[in-house]
């Protein structure tokens, strides 16, 4: 009884250190969290500086005080879990996105995205991995089989939508926004049904039927992903338009809403889809209809909880890539041949850069033969920055690069560790040298534009230099004029689609979902007023 009880009291001690270690690590991240939070704020207006770049030198700094308090056995406060990544940092990422996004520009532009996202995301896949099968044969890495490659292919054929965010502008550049994010949340949902695609599949036997099979499974995901995204933002309108929450309560509103959009990505996630697609989808219906049913309050308070939930979740997603850069496990294994490791990072960004190149330029040149007007098509300048904008990787390709080469998060094998090593490399290198180059690359372009616009225009007239430089216009609310012809029908499609989709939208969707117009009906409003007001007559 007494050995028993011993033995009890050693547990509950060794529980309680346990329990009291995970505490301290978690004070200390969120310490780090404010730190990001309050340098960010100071570097503002710093042109070079962005808060990504901001959290990933402070989590570098981190994890070399880590490392030297530990005595070289650890650089980070927590142990990298992918489920943490795409279960609970991810989803408010994306939906704040589709949620904040301008509507009318996204889907005025939504065949090139399409295109850019998943054509250009199976070309960058393929031209990634035919180089690392050439390349890496030769080197001595370790052994790496078929399905390594092309996983290779599909981790660094993810671009990041979160830096993107930071680094472009939706007002000042509402055209390159909607092009660049739209494809790389098309992007990284192609990436990752690709790289599941590659583990599921026997890769040692690829025969038309696969490839077919694989198209048409793609294709699947890709329709069924949007309109469950769709379907739940609508279920959460009309729930919230017919059972007027803000009688009560705005807080029930506000936890709907939240809840019905992390059920969106749960739901796509339990039945193999891309959770992605439909939390980013769902965004978009929820702020055409399920943001103006509730009241004033709820509108205010929804908009600022969804950026706020998205802003840590990138903050806490660099700082832990920052403090996972000096992962002494990972680095053992490359210590005795550094210049592997430096050429296969190398060799990676080279190739990330050719396989952006292979389709940003040739896509946009066969966009252009299809656009009829000059101010839609995509200039060289604005392919340059679409090329440049995409080159950065991020959380999905290191998520997606420890489910391959990986065991929760440790790893045994050479080759593996090299990879996994190269890859945090890339992602760092790519952030902080392609990221600090986005914002001075556009406002050179910009002024660029500016001194050609300045010198073929009239000089007295000041609109020719006050017109966005690199995108036409922001997204607004007024009426497409109906198309007078067929042959007007066919020069502006995009125009045409919207002007029926508001009739649409305006004769049948907006009675039944309620939406812009639409309002709630709240005790001791104006509106309540007026309605007691009728019926008293």
């Amino acid at each position: 009884m007494g050995i028993e009880l011993s033995y009890a009291v050693s547990k509950l001690q060794s529980l309680s250190t346990s329990d009291h270690a995970s505490v301290v690590s978690m004070n200390l991240f969120v310490a780090l969290l404010c730190a990001c939070i309050v340098i960010g704020h100071l570097l503002e207006e710093n042109r070079w500086v962005n808060e990504s770049i901001t959290a990933l030198f402070i989590g570098v700094c981190t994890g070399i005080v880590i490392l030297l308090v530990s005595g070289g056995k650890s650089s980070h406060l927590l142990v990298f879990s992918e489920d943490l990544f795409f279960i609970y940092l991810l989803p408010p990422i994306i939906f704040n996105a589709g949620f904040q996004v301008k509507k009318k520009r996204f889907f005025e532009n939504f065949m090139t995205i399409i295109l850019f996202g998943a054509v250009g995301t199976l070309i960058s896949c393929g031209i990634i991995s035919l180089g690392v099968i050439q390349i890496f044969k030769k080197m001595d890495i370790g052994s790496l089989d078929i399905g390594d490659y092309l996983a290779i292919g599909a981790i660094f054929a993810a671009t990041d939508s979160v830096c993107t965010l930071q680094v472009l502008n939706q007002d000042e550049t509402p055209l390159l926004y909607s092009l660049v994010f739209g494809e790389g949340v098309v992007n990284d949902a192609t990436s990752v049904v690709l790289f599941n695609a590659i583990q599921s599949f026997d890769v040692t036997k690829i025969d038309p039927s696969i490839a077919l099979h694989f198209t048409g499974n793609l294709l699947y995901l890709f329709a069924t992903s949007t309109l469950l995204g769709a379907m739940t933002g609508l279920l959460s309108a009309y729930i919230i338009k017919k059972l007027y929450f803000g009688r009560h309560s705005t807080d029930r509103e506000v936890a709907l809403m939240m809840l019905m959009a992390y059920l969106s990505y749960m739901l796509a996630e339990l039945f193999y889809l891309s959770g992605i697609l439909t939390v980013f989808f769902c965004g978009i219906v929820m702020s055409h209809y399920t943001w103006h049913n509730v009241t004033e309050g709820s509108r205010v308070t929804t908009k600022h909880a969804f950026a706020t939930l998205s802003f840590v979740a990138e903050t806490f997603i660099f700082l832990y890539v920052g403090m996972d850069a000096l992962d002494i496990e990972k680095w053992r294994f490359v210590s005795d041949s550094p210049g592997t490791s430096v050429a296969v990072s190398s060799i990676l960004i080279v190739l990330i850069m050719v396989g952006r190149a292979a389709f940003v330029f040739p896509l946009s040149f066969l966009i252009n033969l299809f656009k009829k007007n000059q101010s839609e098509k995509l200039s060289l300048r604005k392919q340059v920055v679409i090329w440049w904008a995409g080159l950065m990787r991020g959380a999905v390709s290191m998520a997606l690069a420890y489910n391959q080469f990986t065991r929760l998060g440790h790893t045994q094998l050479r080759a593996n560790a090299i990879l996994i090593t190269s890859t945090i490399t890339v992602v760092l290198f790519s952030t902080v040298v392609f990221g600090l180059m986005t914002k001075p690359l556009i406002r050179f372009l910009a002024r660029s534009k500016q001194t050609t616009s300045m010198v073929m225009s009239d000089p007295s007239t000041p609109k020719s230099v006050s017109v966005p430089l690199l995108g036409e216009g922001l997204d607004s609310e007024l009426d497409i004029p109906r198309p007078g012809s067929i042959r007007a029908l066919l020069a502006t499609p995009t125009h045409t689609v919207h002007y029926y989709w508001r009739k649409f939208d305006n004769a049948f969707m907006r009675p039944v979902f309620g939406g812009r117009g639409f309002v709630p009906f709240v005790p001791g409003s104006p509106t309540e007023r007026s309605f007691v007001q009728g019926e008293g007559e």
